[in-house]
């Protein structure tokens, strides 16, 4: 049976993080970029092969296209060409598998991914055109085996979906961040607090997704009356936190539907 082949055309930070959960799924990838060193060093790194159009168009069966969505409308012939037969991985923010499709005229695969696919605890939303057969659906989400979480959703939904869970990473990292800092206002040692911050996020979401409670009913659980907690929450809602994550969604939003217009 021929190896099933993935190509990479752009690999910066999201398509690295691609790259490397689609390696630790056993597949060959090719890598191609404009900046040939980043993909000479990031082959080395993955066990991957550094790549040319040319290379992507002869051997690839699979390709994520991660070029800038500003530049569809550029699309050159050539790349063109080396993606004519292949079902394409677009990750393109704000741009509709139909205006992909037409720009470069095949079959593709809209995923809005986020950057902990690297360390496959990501979560990914994807769609398809209704000519993506089903063997290759079940293909791609192979592909994606060590992303982390997949999920099939309306395209309509996709651009609000991302500003949660494409965007939210950096909101989150902020909040480490704010949470370590102020361990660090209070005596412990930096290494300490971001340690204690992380692995108190990581334990607060999971314990979220598998007892499916809803988040204000685990919140309650750790306030104790009159305790100390709770005068957290106390400060947290005086300083509008809730209200910031809402408007840094919205934001985010509003400014993926802008990017899909250029």
């Amino acid at each position: 049976m021929k190896e099933t082949k993935v190509g990479f055309i752009g690999v910066g930070n999201m398509g690295s993080a691609l790259a490397h959960a689609v390696s630790r799924a056993g597949y060959t990838v090719l890598l191609c970029d404009r900046d040939e060193e980043k993909a000479r060093h990031l082959a080395l790194e993955l066990g991957g092969v550094a790549s040319s159009l040319a290379d992507i168009e002869k051997e690839a069966d699979y390709v994520f296209l991660g070029i800038k969505p500003a530049g569809l409308s550029t699309v050159t012939d050539e790349l063109k060409k080396a993606l004519s037969q292949k079902t394409v991985i677009s990750m393109l923010a704000g741009v509709s598998v139909a205006d992909v499709s037409k720009a470069i005229g095949t079959k593709v695969i809209r995923i809005m991914p986020n950057t902990s696919v690297g360390c496959g605890e990501g979560m990914v939303l994807w769609c398809a055109e209704d000519s993506v057969i089903e063997a290759e659906r079940v293909e791609f989400e192979s592909i994606m085996s060590k992303c982390g979480r997949l999920d099939l959703i309306p395209e309509s939904m996709i651009d609000a979906a991302t500003a949660i869970s494409g965007c939210g990473p950096a909101f989150v990292y902020m909040f480490i961040e704010a949470l370590a800092d102020g361990g660090v206002r209070c005596g412990i040692p930096r290494d300490k607090a971001m340690t204690y911050a992380c692995q108190t996020l990581i334990g607060a979401a999971k314990n979220a997704l598998v007892s499916q409670k809803q988040p204000g009913e685990l919140k309650d659980a750790v306030c104790s009356p009159g305790g100390s907690t709770i005068e957290g929450v106390r400060a947290l809602e005086a300083n509008g936190m809730r209200s910031a994550v809402i408007e840094a969604v919205i934001a985010s939003f509003e400014k993926t539907k802008e990017l899909g217009k250029k």
